[in-house]
């Protein structure tokens, strides 16, 4: 049976996919033509149907990573809430939640910025977008520029550890944990109401 040419080549997705699954594993050093075709079990010809060369990948691969983490987290930070502690609890929302914040993915991008200054420079400007989220959600709840800034720095730099670190935990346990994340950085407990609320999202 012949193989179709579509198939012989794959599509954009799978081989962004096969290269973030480097990335992830291996750092972008891994991330070669040769290495990805062999991967997929496709002609390295299939690659340059849909990237001009390795260059064009890896923009690729930046703007998915922009848009899945630091996109979802700006969302979040802008979802109606009635009190800071609902507004937190979206925030977390994003941390338990692989499909809007891709933790081993951030962590890849930050070692991959090392070596890459562009890509430093497009990461800095992430990390602004996502402290200047925050900074603006504890505003709108009533936090001077002073508290809103240096709460959403305790918040994102608490997170940026956990990922470093790779401290791991069981869900259970992290799900319990995040109500007296929320109330450290609100200064604020969180009611049973938006507690029980938070967990039933993530059941």
């Amino acid at each position: 049976m012949n193989t179709s040419p579509a198939r012989q080549r794959g599509s954009k997705e799978l081989w962004l996919d096969a290269a973030y699954e480097m990335l992830v594993s291996g750092g972008i050093e891994a991330v070669k033509v040769m290495a990805l075709a062999k991967k997929l079990n496709l002609s390295r010809t299939g690659f340059y149907w849909f990237f001009a060369d390795l260059s064009a990948l890896h923009a690729e691969m930046i703007d998915r990573w922009e848009r899945r983490n630091t996109g979802h987290l700006v969302q979040s930070c802008q979802v109606p809430a009635d009190n800071i502690c609902q507004a937190l609890f979206n925030v977390m929302d994003c941390w338990l939640d692989p499909k809007l914040f891709d933790a081993p993915l951030d962590l890849a991008i930050r070692n991959w910025a090392r070596v890459d200054t562009n890509l430093k420079d497009r990461l800095d400007e992430a990390d602004r977008r996502r402290l200047g989220a925050i900074s603006d959600l504890f505003h709108r709840h009533g936090y001077s520029h002073e508290q809103a800034e240096t709460r959403s720095m305790t918040l994102i730099y608490t997170q940026i550890g956990y990922i470093s670190m790779h401290v791991e935990e069981n869900r259970a346990e992290r799900l319990q944990r995040v109500q007296r994340y929320v109330e450290v950085f609100s200064g604020t407990a969180p009611s049973k109401a938006d507690v029980d609320r938070f967990l039933a999202r993530h059941s």
